[in-house]
């Protein structure tokens, strides 16, 4: 009897430990406050909680680096790509050119986010924006590192690739449009 009650208990415990398991990190909520960045107030998110079928990886809001809001859960159901960038980084640099031509190719198709930190001057985001040829995208201000944290990024240039069920993908740079273009294809069409 003994033995039995312990069989069950055990696999009671694998069961339970399987269905944590089974969700990826990605769509768990992030902590609040890791889903906000500056400007916006963890009340603030709270209050604008995403509807439910919103991933856990689209679950922030933050705002531009012209200071308009930007909501995550607006890219629920469609492919997206998050470029981490810093504006001192020279592989970020580089990759620009490419990263706008990408974005430009997929336009309507994949959203691309560019998602600016590690530095704490804007002054210095924008005009690597403008350097980079890059500000036709959405670029987020990401000075505090919250949204490096969410998405837990560790390095520049990295990117992440959200399917539209909200599954994802990473990946190092620097890469250029035909490595882009490959991982896009891939991961997202």
């Amino acid at each position: 009897m003994k033995r039995l009650v312990l069989s069950m208990v055990a696999v009671a415990c694998a069961l339970a430990a399987c269905g944590r398991g089974s969700e990826p990190p990605e769509a768990a909520a992030p902590p609040p406050a890791a889903a906000t960045t500056s400007g916006t107030t963890a009340a603030t998110a709270a209050s604008a909680a995403p509807a439910p079928q919103t991933p856990g990886v689209l679950r922030f809001t933050g705002t531009t680096l012209d200071g308009t809001a930007f909501d995550g859960a607006t890219l629920a159901g469609k492919p997206a790509v998050f470029w981490f960038w810093a504006p001192w980084c020279p592989k970020c640099q580089a990759e620009g050119p490419a990263v706008a031509t990408i974005a430009e190719r997929y336009r309507g198709r994949v959203t691309v986010v560019g998602v600016a930190g590690l530095d704490p001057s804007t002054e210095k985001m924008n005009q690597f924006v403008e350097r980079t040829g890059t500000s036709e995208l959405p670029q987020l201000n990401d000075t505090n590192g919250a949204l490096y944290k969410h998405f837990r990024v560790t390095s520049q240039s990295s990117y992440l690739f959200i399917d539209p069920a909200g599954g994802t993908e990473s990946a190092t740079g620097p890469l250029d449009e035909d490595e882009l273009s490959a991982l896009i294809e891939q991961h997202l069409l």
